[in-house]
């Protein structure tokens, strides 16, 4: 697998920006629903850091039952946005097995798991949290933002146990109409209860709808910088 982007369906066309120094580190970071990579990684290279590579992947394009089976980009199939709408069990399994296998490639390639950190917005969001919990390495953290835990009735016991110390950066906008931002009080707590508290961040966001803002980015390079520092 080593090098061989074939062998990773994800990576065959995803947005890579790469490093500008010798690469010691990376970011997987997955767009919402409808979206692709490409607008994400404009985003994050405005608050890159030389020494890390960034990889923003496409989801694959499948039928989604809360927009009346539009075929879109989705790493999992959506039946509602509230907490206790039917999930997709088998899809978002099978999404975080597809992002488990970036995480292997750059591992084999080079960059150890803790120095690799997983984020996402809305749905991909969703998925780096669950994929995270879900992992059998150890990463360096995870960046949620106007995001929720998926499967959340299936945890603690879904955890693996290997990040129950891992660092996350929630961020949601106070005025989020697609995702409330009630939804992403309720993960952070989830989180706390089953995770390190200490590690875990939720910072909102007063008048931002369901986007990022300024604020919201400079608080990912800090958080980034801090769990990957240069080595």
């Amino acid at each position: 697998m080593c090098g061989n982007n074939m062998s990773v369906p994800l990576l065959t066309d995803a947005v890579t920006v790469p490093g500008e120094e010798r690469e010691t580190a990376a970011v997987i970071f997955l767009h919402g629903l409808g979206d692709t990579g490409h607008g994400w990684a404009e985003s994050l290279s405005a608050i890159r850091l030389p020494y890390v590579k960034y990889i923003c992947p496409h989801a694959p394009r499948i039928p989604v039952t809360l927009n009346m089976r539009m075929v879109m980009p989705s790493w999992f199939d959506l039946m509602g946005l509230s907490p206790d709408a039917p999930e997709d069990e088998a899809g978002i399994k099978k999404a975080a097995e597809s992002i488990k296998s970036i995480i292997e490639h750059e591992v084999k390639s080079g960059i150890p798991a803790n120095r690799i950190i997983l984020g996402g917005f809305s749905q991909g969001g969703a998925l780096s949290l669950y994929t995270a919990l879900t992992c059998q390495q150890k990463l360096a953290g995870v960046v949620g933002l106007s995001c929720w835990l998926p499967l959340h009735k299936t945890f603690p016991q879904a955890a693996s146990g290997v990040n129950k110390d891992i660092a996350i950066l929630q961020c949601h906008g106070e005025s989020d109409p697609m995702v409330p931002v009630r939804f992403g009080n309720l993960t952070s707590e989830k989180l706390k209860s089953m995770l390190n508290p200490s590690k875990i961040q939720f910072k909102t966001y007063p008048g931002v709808m369901h986007s990022s803002c300024e604020e919201e980015m400079t608080a990912v390079h800090d958080f980034m910088q801090k769990m990957l520092p240069r080595v």
